[in-house]
Order: structure tokens, then sequence, then C-alpha cells
């Protein structure tokens, strides 16, 4: 099967995670981090889904899963270790034209999950099309390796620069490139701030924040 690789944007919407475990946790953190308004669906929750519940940063529906759990949705997830529970989780989801993931089953799924490297607002994904999980997190091991925290701050630069490059119609690449050939990423690996400005003026005649 071939998917097709998008990024979504869920914030503010209703996401439905049906599972009361550590991996039901990690899935409940991405998609907090992404915004989204979490539901959790389980008789029992682990510490840490708790905080998140006593925080108010998840509602949580305490007893078994039921279809109407799903309503409102926009994505759900189903991260239980009980396989007739999965299963009702995706069909209900499909039927109501609700995007499903089903963790570590990629036949009862719409979507599947890549394995991600994040430095911050850069994503870079990796997926196997659910053939090898291993795989997947192998190549983004050598990423993270690759692609250190400097492309945050890089990032965070460019960012600054966009609206000034919309405005001025052909320099996005000159810039680009320009800065890159400046050295600015090296100089962002050596912390050199006063370096990062000096390339960043002379290239686009701007100022950036580096806090």
């Amino acid at each position: 099967m071939k998917y097709y690789p998008v990024f979504w944007n869920i914030e503010g919407k209703k996401c439905v995670v049906v599972g009361g475990g550590e991996v039901a946790a990690r899935k409940v953190e991405r998609l907090l981090s992404c915004g989204a308004k979490v539901s959790v669906v389980s008789p029992e929750i682990i510490s840490e889904l708790a905080d998140l519940k006593r925080e108010g940063r998840i509602v949580h529906y305490e007893g078994r899963y039921e279809g109407s759990c799903l309503d409102g949705a926009a994505l759900v997830i189903g991260a239980t270790d009980d396989e007739k529970t999965n299963a009702a989780v995706s069909k209900d989801a499909k039927a109501a034209g609700i995007p499903v993931n089903i963790v570590d089953d990629p036949q009862k799924c719409d979507f599947i999950l890549p394995s991600l490297v994040e430095r911050g607002d850069l994503t870079i994904a990796c997926g196997t099309g659910g053939a090898s999980p291993a795989l997947a997190r192998h190549l983004r091991e050598e990423l993270e390796s690759v692609y250190g925290e400097e492309y945050a701050t890089l990032l965070s630069i460019l960012g600054q620069l966009r609206e000034k490059m919309e405005k001025n119609a052909g320099v996005g690449k000159k810039w680009f490139d320009g800065l890159m050939a400046a050295g600015l990423l090296e100089a962002i690996r050596g912390k050199d701030r006063q370096k990062i400005r000096e390339i960043v003026f002379s290239v686009t005649n701007s100022e950036v924040c580096l806090d």
C-alpha cells in the first residue's frame, strides 16, 4: 500500500485516543504538542495521563470503549492491547469517516505514523509503509546525528526573513544560497551570535532575533 504523506494542522480539533497505557500516553503527548483537544477513553490510565487529566489538559472517559466516544472527533488512535477493542475502534471510525490509526496494526489503519526527527519547527518524517518500523527508527537515529539543534536556529532565522522574502519576489533562493555560502550554519554550530548577525545583515540587510 502506498500512503499519501501529509502534515496536518489539528490545532483545536478533537482527537480521541483509546487506551490508557504507555503507548497511549506517547500518542497523547504528540497530539497535545500539536494543539489538539485530546480525549482519552480507558477504564484505567497510567500516572502520566492522570497528571494531564488533573491539569485539565485532556478529557478522560473512564469506562470501556463505545462508538459514541468518537462523536465529533477529527482523528482517532487505537492504542489498547485488546484486539477486539482495536477492531471495534477501527470499524466505527471508518464507518463515521474519521481517519483512524491502530497502533502496530496497519491493516486496520487509514494512516500510519512515521518516525520523526524534530528540531524546533523542523520536522523530518521517516516512513516505510508499515513494512519495517525498525528500519524507520534506524533511519531516524541516523538523521538525528546529521541534523542537530543548529537546524532549529537556522529555521527560526529563515522564518523571520520569510516576510521580507515574500515582499521581494525572487530573493528567497538568492538569500538562502548567500546565507549558506557565507557560513551561517557553521556560525550557528559555533554559537557565534555576533557572526550570525553579521552574516544575516550582510546578505539580507535585515536584523534577526536570536533569543
